[in-house]
């Protein structure tokens, strides 16, 4: 015990090293104040939409009359669904930082009304947000290198490792020693200020034990690259920029190069050209013969094939006919685009089984409840109440029913699902390997130092 003090004191009578772990520190804090201010933010405007779009129904129901069209109700009648942050997402903003949190929608076309809003700047999108999962991917690893680069070569060049190699016990043990003490510290300057707002947050402690193990299984696996680097070194300086090079490789490059690998390999078209197909395909059938757009809607609807035949000119259910049409005939391209932003994730979360910054994003998203698996399962939310909603309005407008102000109170109602979820066991299993892995190099690296290899 005596042995961990004397290191500790040692450690923080370095200026340079305390002064590191205090910017982390800040750093830290700083990103999660950030990332509570911005999953704030969402909420304060959930709330203020929720109280708009009540609002707005109430007067729609004060204004309805007894025997309202329900055709034009259901063509003017927005449904809200929103997508509420959960307790974790300000450590890992993801997705909710470009995507729609909160989508209105008619008794119309889906495949319009779910990507007409997505209007993303990609150059702006890039950087993504200055987040815990930025500061401990990005951030971290600098400053353990910063307090490792030079671990055995400061004693070299004071002319100490000579003496230090020779003190009795077992070989290593002093370099252990400063490699788990320089861990420790680093673990608590960068998971104190997470854990201290995600029971601010109300997370639960079993989700917030495991965001803060992914992280910390991160800060093991830099901790044993960094002790590598330490001990292979000749000097201070040659262990820095071998360090530094390493982190670019692995923190940057790589990840890089992956990305634009898949965008190659499986590219995506945007969800706009999706909603102009859709809108296209319901224009077009405003030239076509009507029977052509009733037949094509009772292959998929076949209990409204009996209702009356449609009158001359305009009506409601011929025109919700073409709009179910629309979507029908875009649906092979939707589950295309679906298929490939899947196929995407699915082989960034293969990289991450050999990359620890990637696997370390996938699982700290995932437990966030941010990442595109949480996405595309409010995008099936909000298709299957839409859905509902269609299904409600069909009985008034096929059977010609009037819609007055009480079947306001019966509308669908639609009820969000947390996006959060257990991260994937075999990226949990390769990150605590990958740190493992590295760990062992670094102690081993280091005994062979005292052993004078």
């Amino acid at each position: 015990m005596n042995n961990w003090k004397f290191e500790l004191l040692l450690l923080l009578r370095s200026r340079p090293a305390a002064a590191a772990l205090v910017v982390l520190a800040l750093l830290s804090a700083l990103s999660v104040w950030n990332g509570m201010r911005a999953m704030g933010a969402q909420r304060v405007a959930l709330e203020r939409i929720a109280a708009v779009h009540a609002a707005d129904l109430a007067e729609r129901a004060e204004r309805q009359p007894a025997d309202g069209d329900a055709g034009l109700t259901a063509y003017y009648t927005p449904h809200l669904t929103f997508d509420p942050a959960s307790p974790l997402a300000f450590a890992a903003i993801g997705q909710r930082d470009v995507q729609p949190y909160a989508l209105q929608v008619r008794a119309l076309g889906l495949q319009a009304q779910l990507y007409e809003s997505e209007a993303i700047n990609p150059e702006l999108a890039a950087p993504g947000r200055f987040d815990f999962a930025f500061v401990l991917v990005y951030l971290a690893p600098l400053f353990i290198i910063a307090l490792m680069h030079d671990m055995v070569s400061g004693e070299r060049e004071a002319g100490r490792l000579r003496l230090l190699s020779s003190l009795p016990g077992k070989p290593g043990a002093l370099w252990r020693r400063r490699v788990l003490l320089r861990l420790a510290l680093v673990a608590a300057a960068l998971l104190l200020p997470l854990l201290a707002a995600a029971l601010l947050s109300g997370a639960s402690p079993g989700e917030t034990g495991l965001m803060a193990g992914a992280a910390l299984l991160y800060l093991v696996f830099w901790c044993g690259v960094a002790a590598w680097g330490a001990a292979v070194a000749r000097n201070a300086a040659a262990g820095a920029a071998l360090l530094l090079g390493v982190f670019v490789l692995l923190a940057l490059v790589l990840p890089t190069t992956v990305n634009a690998a898949l965008e190659r390999a499986i590219p995506v078209a945007q969800g706009a050209e999706l909603a102009l197909a859709q809108r296209q395909a319901v224009h077009t059938a405003w030239d076509r013969p009507r029977e052509e757009t009733m037949q094509r809607f009772f292959r998929t609807h076949p209990e409204w094939k009996d209702t009356a035949p449609l009158p001359d000119g305009f009506h409601w259910k011929w025109y919700y006919a073409m709009h179910q049409a629309g979507d029908d005939i875009v649906a092979g391209q939707a589950a295309q685009y679906r298929s490939a932003l899947w196929s995407r994730e699915q082989w960034t979360r293969n990289a991450g089984l050999l990359l620890a910054g990637v696997n370390v994003q996938v699982l700290l998203h995932r437990l966030a409840g941010t990442d595109m698996q949480a996405r595309l399962a409010y995008q099936d939310r909000v298709a299957a109440y839409h859905e509902r909603v269609r299904r409600h309005f069909y009985p008034y407008v096929f059977d010609e029913k009037p819609f007055g102000a009480a079947d306001f109170t019966r509308l669908p109602v639609f009820v969000p699902a947390p996006g959060a979820g257990l991260p994937p066991a075999p990226l949990a299993c390769a990150l605590a390997l990958l740190a493992g892995a590295a760990l062992a190099l670094g102690l081993r690296s280091t005994a062979r130092v005292s052993l004078g290899v």
